[in-house]
């Protein structure tokens, strides 16, 4: 990829990483509860960012081929895909987070250099070289991984992030998550699973034994 973008490839990685890292460790009930987007559970957000991914993933599929391509077909499309991803199980959900942001991490990797020139919109937005989508990508994974309300804030940003110059709205919707008051955050422990009675203890060494399902 162009070598002037590789250090913002980069650090979309690091800070995709850290994302996933948390994603994987939020218990279910966590995942359903509220975020701090109105409207939205956690699980909403996390399918947000997934079909984020996809939608610029075909966005530059597009510039690849010097062609304009919409994000998504419809708003209304946005929002179904949005919901549905949202219903997922959380490990089905977690693992689409995970391939969407190796999808569109491995079509940065391989765009033609002359691709990050071409002009692309997302949604309303004005056209834009497709090397802006790096900086919209970053700014979707540190904002909403903020929004989460899971411990990880503006305070945790790298220097890099929390100081870098962002064109509008990006920059008003960094200014935001400033501003939200710290939201302490300790996962709910697990359910442990129940002790076989004795003769539920019995029946499993029977049929471990006499090899049938356990």
């Amino acid at each position: 990829m162009d070598v002037v973008l590789r250090p913002l490839s980069d650090q979309l990685d690091l800070a995709t990483q850290r994302l996933l890292d948390a994603a994987r460790v939020i218990p279910e009930p966590d995942l359903r509860a509220p975020s701090r987007l109105p409207g939205w559970s956690r699980a909403h957000v996390l399918a947000h960012l997934a079909r984020g991914a996809d939608a610029m993933r075909g966005v530059l599929a597009g510039a690849r081929v010097q062609q304009s391509r919409p994000a998504y077909a419809s708003a209304q499309a946005r929002e179904a895909a949005i919901e549905a991803s949202a219903a997922q199980t959380r490990q089905d959900l977690t693992t689409d987070l995970a391939d969407s942001a190796m999808a569109f991490r491995t079509i940065v990797r391989q765009l033609p250099d002359g691709a990050w020139s071409f002009l692309v919109r997302l949604g309303d937005s004005e056209p834009f070289p497709a090397a802006g989508l790096l900086t919209r990508r970053l700014v979707e994974v540190e904002l909403h991984h903020c929004d989460l309300g899971i411990g990880y804030d503006a305070a945790s940003w790298p220097a890099s992030f929390a100081g870098a110059r962002l064109p509008e709205p990006m920059h008003s919707q960094r200014q935001e998550r400033l501003n939200y008051p710290p939201q302490p955050y300790q996962p709910r422990p697990a359910r442990p699973a129940a002790t076989p009675n004795p003769a539920q203890q019995r029946a499993m060494i029977l049929r471990s034994l006499s090899g049938g399902p356990g």
